[in-house]
């Protein structure tokens, strides 16, 4: 009977998952919405009926010899619980042995954005090096840290937080609580913001329109595409965003000293309006020694980092 594996990555909005055979080669691959407002309960069956679809396409007996699953949200991987999913409305659930119960194998719980690490390191940006730094820049901003060829969780687990590395004291308020953190100045939604600041200081008025006229439906989309047709006010937006990313990036350079730097993410959508500035930052405020070892690169695997972590996570479980 052929052994296979599985890795999931459950989002807020969608659920991708891919069967492997232990020799790393994805068989079958499938994505279905998450559908967080049906209940906890919805979802794992939902996690558990993507399962059965990708053997079913894969054509493979029996049940997986382990599944490895990337959630959001602080958790606990050794009892595989998740303490605060707010995307998906979860507290203190017992996910792993939940969905053990229904697919009849191991779970093995971790981090999603450790496991978009794992993914890019095991198969794409990050492949052949042993330190490698991995930052997604969207709505907020994570990160996931491969040390010594391994993926480093910390003390608590919490390893990785980049985004909530402060930066400006007393900036604007994060979603932490805290102010002036990495993700309050850089992010996509930290961009809007200040857009929408600009427009009510009586600029912007190139992003406006392509809002409609309305400043609450500014996104750090119709930002990009207004720099993208030549609104200096736009691409000065993401120069900021990049200046500060450049920041942030350049203290975690200085502390790991890692030799590949891979960033995933929604904004890199966009980062031809940005990387020659954020690569201006980096270099500029990283020591000799790390800059010359040290290179930026875009992620490779786009919105599959995460479910080829899982699938690394699950093959060679740490």
């Amino acid at each position: 009977m052929t052994e296979y594996i599985v890795g999931v990555d459950l989002g807020g909005t969608k659920i991708r998952t891919a069967l492997a055979t232990l020799d790393g080669e994805v068989r079958a691959e499938v994505e279905v919405p998450t559908g967080a407002v049906a209940g906890y309960t919805r979802v794992i069956e939902r996690i558990a009926g993507t399962i059965e679809e990708v053997r079913r396409q894969a054509g493979f007996p029996g049940k997986p010899l382990r599944v490895g699953l990337g959630a959001p949200g602080p958790l606990d991987p050794a009892k595989g619980i998740v303490h605060v999913a707010p995307n998906l409305g979860w507290r203190h659930v017992r996910v792993a042995a939940d969905l053990e119960a229904l697919v009849g194998a191991p779970v093995l719980l971790e981090n999603d954005a450790n496991l978009a690490a794992v993914g890019e390191f095991a198969y794409g940006a990050g492949k052949g090096v042993q330190d490698m730094v991995y930052i997604t820049v969207s709505t907020g901003i994570g990160g996931g840290l491969i040390l010594g060829g391994r993926l480093y969780r910390g003390a608590g687990y919490g390893a990785g937080e980049i985004g909530h590395i402060t930066l400006l004291p007393d900036g604007p308020l994060c979603s932490c609580g805290n102010r002036g953190c990495l993700e309050a100045l850089a992010s996509g939604t930290a961009v809007a913001r200040q857009a929408r600041e600009l427009i009510g200081r009586g600029g912007g008025r190139g992003i406006l329109t392509l809002a409609g006229g309305v400043i609450d439906a500014v996104t750090a989309k119709m930002v990009a595409e207004a720099a993208r047709q030549g609104d200096g006010e736009a691409k000065a937006l993401f120069d900021e965003a990049a200046r500060w990313l450049g920041i942030g990036i350049a203290a975690v350079v200085n502390l790991l000293n890692p030799a590949v730097v891979v960033l995933g993410g929604g904004m890199m959508k966009s980062a031809a309006l940005f990387w020659g500035k954020l690569e201006e930052e980096v270099t500029a405020r990283t020591l000799p020694g790390t800059r010359e070892v040290l290179r930026l690169k875009v992620a490779e695997l786009g919105g599959r980092s995460g479910v080829l972590g899982a699938v690394a996570y699950a093959l060679r479980p740490e």
